[in-house]
């Protein structure tokens, strides 16, 4: 039997490489899932790409409440409810001293990596309470670990996420819904090409070799690498797995 056989899940940022990836493992499994994402062009492009009967996409923006429940209703109507919600939207801003840091970049940043996942739980808890229980995922990152010059807005939402976490954690243990988070080190995917681009303007090859020489594996996550680890906490595999920060990082927080 597949790992998630009947369940319903949403994956936000789900045009993306981790998003995809996961709603691909989802999908390998037997779920039934929800893209939810600002990029219609990229919701439409990877649709087909996957061409599974069991995919849907919404076009919607994680900060916005509306459309976190129109997403959950989606489920519900499409589905029959909401078993798995992973918060993967996020944005990196800017790569810039605090001193020359945009104000409205930093409010966008906080915005989808912090009020997107909050939101997120607000619309999908009363769903999952119908269900008798359900798995929610915030993408963190190793940056919510430790400091990062540069990208402080970036390490403030990804510290934020983990304390979200673990409030909801506790708030959600008598529904039976467990909430974690994942802490990627670099992954291979857009995001990682605009940071090193802004580490280091026209030597983003040069700033990819200084991050993966400080991964103990050598290299890069791939997007897989992660979505392996959504499915583990998105199954029964991790039924007694709540309030926890999983690192899938290549031994950089070792």
């Amino acid at each position: 039997m597949n790992k998630l056989d009947g369940k319903v899940a949403i994956i936000t940022g789900g045009a993306g490489g981790i998003g995809r990836a996961t709603a691909e493992a989802f999908l390998n499994e037997g779920a039934n899932v929800l893209i939810f994402d600002l990029n219609e062009d990229n919701l439409i492009k990877v649709s087909k790409e996957i061409g599974s009967t069991h995919l849907s996409y919404f076009v919607g923006d994680v900060t916005k409440y509306e459309d976190n429940i129109r997403a959950v209703e989606i489920v519900k109507e499409k589905y029959g409810g909401l078993d798995i919600f992973i918060a993967n939207a996020g944005i990196e801003g800017e790569v810039k001293n605090i001193e020359d840091y945009n104000i409205d970049m930093f409010d966008q940043v906080i915005a989808v990596n912090i009020k997107g996942p909050f939101l997120g739980l607000k619309a999908s808890i009363p769903a999952m309470n119908l269900r008798k229980g359900g798995s929610f995922i915030i993408t963190s990152s190793i940056t919510g670990l430790k400091g990062s010059p540069g990208i402080a807005p970036y390490g403030t939402s990804k510290h934020a996420v983990i304390g979200l976490m673990r409030s909801a954690a506790k708030e959600c243990a008598e529904k039976n819904i467990r909430v974690n988070t994942v802490n990627p080190s670099p992954v291979e995917t857009r995001m990682m090409r605009s940071l090193e681009e802004g580490l280091m303007p026209g030597e983003a090859g040069e700033a990819k070799n200084m991050l993966e020489a400080n991964i103990p594996l050598g290299r890069y996550a791939m997007p897989i690498d992660v979505a392996k680890l959504m499915l583990f906490l998105a199954s029964e595999d991790s039924s007694f797995i709540t309030g926890s920060v999983y690192t899938v990082d290549g031994g950089s927080s070792a």
